[in-house]
């Protein structure tokens, strides 16, 4: 990288730990519903428990009632679908995708200051990290096409260096993490200049590494967002194959062998599965009288986000390596656990998808007449700004979602593993520690889910 280039990128990531740092946070745009989750009318533990229970019921039923034979047909299931047009349509969406990003910076930087009315602010969190990211798991991953910075840096001239397989993936986790601790901890979604700015220096920071090491290798290996949304498309009804578009099965692809192939994307996994579950965290009762008497100590609260980011990302890998090497003992395998920590981490991305539909579906049904209205008049500020009022019993959709996820995810591990072991007992008996941890996971994203939403404390 040059001289140049080197002062635009630190310059950049200086902008954006100021960001971070400064200002008054409203974690992740969750200000601008106006709303939350209220707390559950019935007991928590019988809630939690029976959630448990069913994610443990049905590994019972996929273990004893299905067969190989069943499992392969329900997963080679599938039909190509007609894909006339779509160069048109891939133009047309990098071109969508291009104006997209105009909007952010020109409304972000000159458009109303007010959040609900900047057409910036909702378009980057209701339209993009709720609206589209939940496309891209119920229909398909569009923001292949529509990655503008994908299409700048294509039309960018590139050193093409050979980028080290030593660092693999680590710089996206790296990165995810980080994203998620700016997201929560700055005022983002309240204040669209510093939104534009930050937008402006993952941009340069982006675009710089795509010029360094082509960006074929940069989006494929390195960035965090075209990580994020290859995964979740990987759950969708339709993907593409060697053969063109395909409609399948939700959740089916992710048996796929080698999805996820090295130690760095097991921790990419694992860290879009805390992150989707540390966002929601931050803002129950729990964690504010968890965090007062530390704060009332002395401790710093901007120090307080990042190290329980940190540490709750280095315990969910911990329990996840725990299952991988009991599930080698069950198994009395010869695999090595680093094998069996590839095989069967792609199935989490199914509970990932479940929490983030429970976060942000309501999010974004609250929200979307407000972003209408900004797309068509961008630089107006009306005195009243529609919303959706949400009936009371939507809160069970939530719920669904996240138990869903998680039987999704026990089935696509179910699978892997009949294609991984020969014989059916052994199967059986390497899940046995992943059941457990997915129980584990099923409580503490139901938890989460049932809490009352409380404004992000200290900050």
């Amino acid at each position: 990288m040059t001289s140049g280039r080197r002062r635009g990128a630190a310059l950049a990531l200086g902008a954006l730990v100021w960001i971070a740092m400064t200002g008054t946070a409203s974690a992740h745009g969750g200000s601008l519903a106006g709303g939350g989750r209220e707390s559950l009318t019935i007991p928590t533990w019988l809630f939690l428990s029976t959630g448990g229970a069913a994610v443990g019921a049905s590994f019972l039923l996929a273990s004893f009632v299905t067969d190989r034979a069943f499992v392969e047909r329900v997963h080679d299931w599938g039909t190509p679908l007609v894909e006339d047009g779509t160069g048109a349509l891939a133009l047309a969406g990098r071109l969508l995708g291009l104006a997209g990003l105009a909007a952010v910076f020109v409304v972000g930087f000159a458009g109303p200051t007010t959040a609900r009315t900047n057409l910036a602010i909702l378009l980057v969190w209701v339209g993009w990290w709720a609206g589209l990211a939940m496309t891209t798991y119920l229909v398909g991953n569009a923001w292949a096409t529509l990655n503008p910075l994908k299409t700048l840096a294509r039309l960018l001239p590139t050193l093409d260096r050979p980028y080290p397989d030593r660092v693999g993936a680590w710089p996206a986790v790296g990165g995810l993490l980080a994203l998620v601790w700016l997201e929560v901890v700055s005022p983002l979604a309240d204040e669209p200049r510093l939104l534009a700015s930050a937008v402006l220096g993952y941009s340069v920071l982006t675009l710089a590494g795509a010029v360094v090491f082509g960006p074929d290798a940069w989006f494929d290996r390195a960035d965090p967002v075209e990580r994020v949304f290859r995964y979740y498309g990987r759950f969708a009804p339709i993907g593409r194959t060697e053969d063109g578009l395909r409609l399948r099965l939700p959740g089916m692809d992710l048996s796929t062998p080698r999805l996820v192939d090295g130690p760095d994307e097991v921790a990419f996994v694992v860290a879009l599965l805390w992150v989707t579950t540390y966002d929601g965290l931050v803002t129950t009762p729990a964690w504010r009288d968890l965090t007062t008497p530390l704060v009332n100590a002395g401790v710093p609260p901007h120090l307080l986000y990042p190290v329980a980011l940190a540490v709750g990302f280095a315990a969910f890998l911990g329990v996840y390596r725990l299952a991988v090497r009991r599930s080698r003992e069950a198994a009395e395998t010869f695999f090595a656990p680093s094998v069996l920590a590839r095989r069967f981490a792609p199935p989490l991305i199914a509970i990932a998808v479940g929490y983030h539909f429970a976060h942000y579906l309501g999010y974004f049904l609250v929200l979307a007449p407000s972003l209408a209205v900004a797309l068509s008049a961008p630089f107006s500020s009306p005195a009243t700004v529609p919303v959706v009022d949400l009936p009371g019993w939507f809160g069970g959709v939530a719920l669904a979602s996240v138990i869903v996820g998680h039987l999704i995810a026990i089935w696509v591990a179910h699978a892997a593993a009949y294609d991984l072991f020969p014989e059916r007992l052994q199967a059986v008996r390497s899940q046995y520690p992943f059941i457990a941890v997915m129980v584990f996971y099923t409580m503490t994203s139901l938890w989460v889910v049932s809490r009352p939403e409380v404004p992000l404390p200290h900050l």
